[in-house]
């Protein structure tokens, strides 16, 4: 890839370490082309480019038939040019780079006079000043979560400028990278700013996003990520995920047989990820997409034999932490070259460019082959359900929570299981109490009075968020008799309301207070810190207010409704700073998020109890060095801090030493290689 993008999603409060668990499902997927088009471009192709962004997938390349650099959007439906033709530079573009950033700005930059950069804002290009006029060839372009763009190139052996009022700064000093051959960039939400190039080995630079041409750009972790190899198309590429942790693809040195091969930035050094130089045979083209949870995807093309240039797909198994082909050996049916990587996150795919007569666009879905089988009788086993919802077929994950009960481990109407509290594609719909999926509860949707008959049975018609006070609110009579647990829409009455978990199959329902109440017990939750840590990932989508439809909390504090009645309207889970209390009692015409819960009889909670009594970890507290007894070998070890954020510590020999850590709390997460899972809040002192 020739300018990769990294979108930080703007959140109202910081986001938290994400706890990566291991699951196997069979993968049935398969690529196919994205719009139902083969190749997107009128002729031949190079130098592809993709970023996606809710849903809408953008593809810059340079264009043969018009000599020039063209940049085409996907909406979802069709194919069309951005800015409504092709050919948006003045002349040769072959190596150029494309970013977004979050307020729908979309940047293009190319070799051309300089680095020539262009800005479409929605309506038309706009050509912004050049960073340089000077000639340049490898080039990339990012843009930080404050919404600057930033460019990366070979002016004076490697630069960085950022775009600020108008006016380009120089970031750090010039000259860093020795040059930019197979230029990347990557921006974190850590508020700095990585490169990565080939020049005597795969370097990774940093600095910060706010740095001067004083403060100098240093190496990751000291030292090159490692040999490699460079020149033709032996390119390397970074990602990022959404803790910030760091990885590379590249083409080992000839040595090791020019084979493809990856590398972690753990905070201290850059380690070995997987099996090293797994492709097949020798590559090229390179690129690396990893999701915000961590799981890395790269795709190469084979460099000989007689799949010459055809590419092919890999993924990480976490499990056996080996590489393995995703969606077949090969992608193309022919010579594929310029891949590039990207992930869906809005529909949870995996799409690749690249050129092949013409550039193509395909995408494979993420979403595992679900059999509908419930979690396995351990707490934190996962499961997965395929339900109808908003008129499409979705499959969620489901997991058996510290209480003994099937939950879905994401909210209703969210396209993800959470990377962090306040991770805004895991909020999911926001109901009223007693309403169903009647497409009242998304986000967007427009908001209305009370209807004329102001209860279940009068909302025929209505798909809006009810608004109004005082008697004029949704269902205002809070009558404690009122139940929302009818089996659908058609068995509503003027008491009774359409569960909307009933919908997806047998057992589901909305969850009651004494649900709440001994999932709170048992996971531990206290906070919206704890509430993410739990098994069930809770988010923090915040509320609808039930007077003016307007937003509060979201990203901070978590609403979700039970089916229990209250003098004030409906009971539901309040997870606040510093409390989590399942009795609390709000109007119905809030809107909150839904989880659903699915009894399980097959396993008690004393049953659930009597597994972890195997368990310990102690002393608690602690001076610093944790001990771990278990009947079963140790699979993987987190520690979180008090706000979510995943540590790294040192473990062996059944032995957790977190001495050099701040007093305070912490929870304590366990993996075993039976398949169990535990965890513990730990205190030092």
């Amino acid at each position: 890839m020739f300018g990769k993008l990294h979108i930080a999603v703007r959140k109202m409060s910081v986001g938290l370490g994400v706890l990566a668990i291991a699951v196997s499902y069979a993968y049935a997927q398969q690529w196919e082309d994205v719009g139902g088009v083969a190749t997107i471009s009128a002729g031949g192709s190079s130098y592809n480019n993709l970023v996606i962004n809710n849903g809408k997938y953008y593809v810059s390349y340079y264009d043969t038939s018009v000599a020039k650099g063209s940049v085409q959007m996907f909406d979802g439906a069709s194919w069309s040019y951005v800015g409504g033709s092709a050919g948006i530079t003045n002349g040769t573009a072959t190596f150029n780079s494309l970013s977004l950033d979050g307020v729908g700005n979309l940047y293009y930059t190319n070799q051309g006079t300089g680095l020539e950069v262009r800005q479409f804002n929605g309506n038309s290009w706009t050509q912004l000043p050049s960073p340089t006029t000077s000639t340049i060839n490898y080039q990339a372009s990012a843009v930080s979560a404050s919404n600057v763009l930033f460019t990366y190139s070979t002016h004076n052996s490697g630069t960085v400028q950022r775009y600020v009022n108008g006016t380009w700064e120089q970031v750090g000093n010039t000259g860093f990278s020795n040059g930019a051959a197979f230029a990347e960039m990557v921006i974190g939400t850590n508020n700095k700013v990585y490169t990565c190039n080939t020049s005597s080995g795969v370097k990774v630079y940093e600095n910060t996003t706010t740095a001067t041409a004083s403060d100098n750009w240093t190496l990751v972790g000291g030292s090159i990520v490692d040999a490699s190899s460079s020149g033709e198309q032996y390119t390397s590429d970074i990602a990022i995920d959404a803790n910030n942790n760091l990885y590379v693809a590249y083409v080992s040195n000839v040595a090791n047989g020019q084979k493809l091969n990856v590398k972690k930035f753990d905070g201290t050094n850059w380690i070995q990820l997987g099996n090293s130089n797994f492709s097949s045979g020798k590559v090229q083209h390179v690129a690396i997409a990893v999701t915000s949870t961590g799981t890395p995807y790269v795709i190469a093309s084979r460099w000989e034999n007689d799949d010459y240039l055809r590419n092919t797909a890999y993924r990480l198994d976490n499990a056996s932490q080996t590489w393995t082909t995703f969606g077949g050996n090969f992608i193309s049916d022919g010579q594929a070259t310029f891949n590039d990587l990207a992930i869906d996150k809005a529909n949870n795919y995996l799409a690749a460019a690249y050129s092949q007569n013409g550039t193509k666009v395909k995408r494979i879905s993420l979403t595992p082959a679900c059999n509908n089988t419930d979690p396995g009788t351990n707490t934190g086993d996962l499961g997965c359900v395929t339900f109808n919802y908003r008129g499409q077929s979705v499959t969620y994950t489901t997991v058996r929570g510290a209480d003994g009960k099937v939950w879905f481990q994401q909210n209703l109407g969210s396209t993800k299981v959470a990377s962090s509290f306040d991770d805004v594609d895991s909020f999911g719909d926001l109901f009223q109490w007693g309403r169903w999926d009647d497409g009242h509860q998304l986000r967007n949707s427009a908001t209305a009075t009370t209807p004329s008959t102001n209860s279940p049975d009068g909302l025929s018609g209505i798909s809006a968020f009810i608004i109004g006070s005082g008697s004029g609110s949704w269902w205002a009579t809070n009558a404690t008799s009122d139940a929302w647990n009818a089996d659908s829409a058609a068995a509503i009455s003027q008491a009774i309301g359409a569960d909307p978990c009933k919908a997806i199959g047998s057992g589901w329902k909305m969850p009651s207070q004494a649900d709440w109440t001994g999932l709170v017990s048992a996971e531990g939750i206290a906070n919206p810190a704890t509430a993410y840590s739990s098994y069930l990932k809770l988010p923090a989508g915040g509320n609808r207010s039930n007077t003016t439809g307007s937003f509060s909390y979201v990203g901070q504090r978590g609403y979700y409704w039970s089916s229990d009645t209250a003098n004030t309207g409906g009971k539901y889970l309040y997870i606040g700073t510093t409390i989590a209390n399942p009795s609390s009692g709000a109007p119905r015409g809030q809107g909150e998020s839904v989880r659903c819960v699915k009894d399980f009889t097959g396993l008690a909670t004393s049953d659930v109890n009597s597994k972890m009594n195997s368990i310990g970890i102690y002393p608690n507290p602690t001076n610093g060095i944790l001990n771990i007894k278990t009947d079963s070998s140790i699979e993987n070890v987190n520690v979180i801090n008090a706000v979510g954020q995943k540590i790294n510590v040192q473990f062996s020999n059944h032995q957790i030493n977190i001495q050099g850590l701040p007093n305070g709390m912490y929870i304590v997460e366990l993996t075993l290689k039976n398949g169990q899972s535990f965890s513990k809040k730990v205190v030092k002192n």
